[in-house]
């Protein structure tokens, strides 16, 4: 339908006012601030905006004026599709969405894909803040973010003085699936952990670059499965470990044909995540090896489908991540940087761990 070219010019906030017989800052409020305003004068103002075709604030206008894009900024270490994909950080995504709900504000994705060093999506985004989730240490975005003059809070990793940091203590964690594993019996075991470095890499992996990784989340897994495995006697040289730089189902498989080629003895199978250990236990089953009574799995994380299958696991507060990380950034108040926020774990035996086969 054709507009006539005789119909009124578009309604401005100042003619809406006017019309209403109100402030221009009342008009305002209705859309900024509806809690300064009661329920009746908002309705009347929102109708009345309707009927005359007023479409609101300009945005761009307001970011001008307030100096604040009214959004912040979520970098991922990752393809944007693996936030609506990777069981973690969907809970994750939904805790920190709960916090901008919350706030009245927006949230961007900006993706930080591992094998590129462009950082112009960060330092081109209009935003008031970010958080960077589990990044590397030595990921070019993650420096355009924290040079950024905007506050920024970091989840798991990596911890850097004078960023706020919400987080778990990994290490003490994977200690646990260590001690749980020696107190069955198992001393023969293999590791599948994820990707320790930003270039695409699968493969053994030597004690050098496990404690050179720079994704520090699993450095500091497997320093707890070694802390675990050598206080018990075991040899952690002797323990195959193997890396996979994607993080799926199929990468857990390939991982666990992987360790079994190097030690087709195991009677045990740990990975740094639950999707892998998921992965693992396909594999297991494709070589009709049975989950305990041939090989024990355990997992990391609790994403729903590992406590689903009864996988033993670490379960972390992966949704409560995203509310602390979200709240930290949008306190306020905030003033002190370096904040630190260390959620608590637990640890949940499950069906797939039991005595090693005699």
């Amino acid at each position: 339908m054709e507009r006539s070219s005789r119909s009124r010019p578009p309604a401005t906030l100042a003619s809406l006012a006017a019309e209403l017989g109100i402030s221009r800052t009342t008009v305002s409020n209705a859309y900024n601030r509806p809690d300064q305003l009661s329920p009746q004068l908002r309705t009347r103002v929102m109708d009345a905006a309707r009927r005359l075709g007023y479409p609101g604030p300009d945005p761009v206008a307001r970011s001008l004026r307030t100096r604040k894009a009214g959004a912040i900024g979520l970098l991922l270490t990752e393809q944007i599709s693996y936030a609506f994909r990777d069981p973690a950080a969907v809970a994750f995504l939904e805790g920190l969405t709960l916090e901008c709900d919350h706030a009245r504000v927006g949230l961007l994705l900006v993706p930080a894909r591992p094998d590129s060093d462009d950082t112009m999506a960060v330092s081109s985004a209009a935003v008031d803040g970010f958080i960077a989730y589990s990044m590397p240490d030595d990921d070019p975005h993650l420096a355009a973010v924290l040079a950024r003059p905007v506050p920024a809070v970091i989840c798991d990793q990596p911890a850097v003085e004078g960023a706020d940091l919400v987080g778990i203590d990994d290490r003490a964690a994977a200690r646990g699936i260590a001690d749980h594993l020696i107190a069955l019996g198992h001393r023969r075991v293999g590791v599948i952990c994820m990707r320790l470095g930003r270039a695409n890499r699968d493969g053994a992996v030597d004690l050098a670059r496990q404690q050179a990784a720079h994704y520090h989340v699993q450095r500091n897994r497997l320093a707890g499965l070694r802390d675990g495995f050598i206080a018990a006697g075991v040899a952690w040289d002797r323990i195959p470990v193997v890396e996979r730089f994607e993080h799926s189902l199929a990468s857990g498989a390939s991982g666990a044909a992987q360790v079994l080629s190097l030690d087709p003895g195991i009677t045990a199978l740990i990975a740094t995540s639950d999707v892998l250990a998921l992965g693992a236990m396909d594999e297991l089953a494709r070589r009709r090896q049975r989950v305990p009574d041939d090989v024990s799995v355990a997992g990391f994380d609790g994403i729903r489908a590992a406590l689903d299958a009864g996988l033993t696991t670490v379960e972390q507060p992966v949704g409560e991540k995203g509310r602390q990380a979200g709240r930290m950034l949008l306190d306020p108040a905030r003033s002190a940087q370096g904040r630190r926020v260390v959620l608590p774990t637990t640890f949940l035996p499950g069906i797939t761990t039991g005595p090693p086969r005699l």
